[in-house]
């Protein structure tokens, strides 16, 4: 006696959105008591792995810098550095990221966004790592700027297609656990 398995493929799809940091301002420098525009902004809103931010602006840039770099204002040396006028930036894990505009004293005067990025609910079964605080060490090996083994390469600009091999990967994924859960 033979029988057959039918395994229906299934897509389990996450919706991911698009920020517009600084709504129809844009990213600009703030004017009179705004030093906290931007964190406002961004606790009013829920980010996760997958969303962007979008970044308009003119005469300006974007630095996606480490803690330090971002309680000192410092544009010495930051991770990535956008000042194309129109900057997507893709979230790729959850976490803390900072930025901060590259123009002389923007950042001083409140042009800077803390974004804490939460675990997609779709994924908060596989029991992620809680995100560190982002004041304090929380005893990591790092040097203060996110970036230790925990949290693998730096992010990329949403501009950079990903592979055809990591959605492959992914959707393999989906299958084996809808696998898993009919048996």
């Amino acid at each position: 006696m033979f029988s057959l398995l039918f395994i229906s493929t299934v897509t389990l799809a996450t919706a991911s959105f698009q920020f517009k940091v600084g709504g129809d301002k844009g990213w600009t420098k703030p004017t009179g008591n705004d030093s906290e525009l931007y964190n406002e902004w961004a606790s009013r809103n829920r980010f996760h792995v997958g969303d962007s931010l979008y970044f308009k602006y003119n005469n300006d840039s974007v630095l996606v810098v480490n803690r330090t770099s971002y309680t000192d204002c410092s544009v010495a040396n930051p991770t990535f550095e956008f000042k194309d006028g129109e900057t997507v930036f893709e979230f790729d894990r959850y976490g803390f990221f900072y930025f901060i505009s590259g123009e002389r004293g923007h950042c001083k005067a409140g042009q800077k966004l803390i974004v804490r990025v939460m675990v997609h609910p779709a994924a908060e079964n596989s029991s992620p790592r809680q995100a560190p605080s982002p004041m304090e060490d929380g005893g990591s090996d790092d040097d203060g700027d996110g970036w230790d083994s925990i949290w693998g390469a730096p992010p990329h600009n949403s501009t950079i297609k990903q592979t055809v091999a990591s959605y492959f990967m992914t959707a393999l994924g989906g299958m084996l656990v809808i696998m898993y859960l009919l048996m």
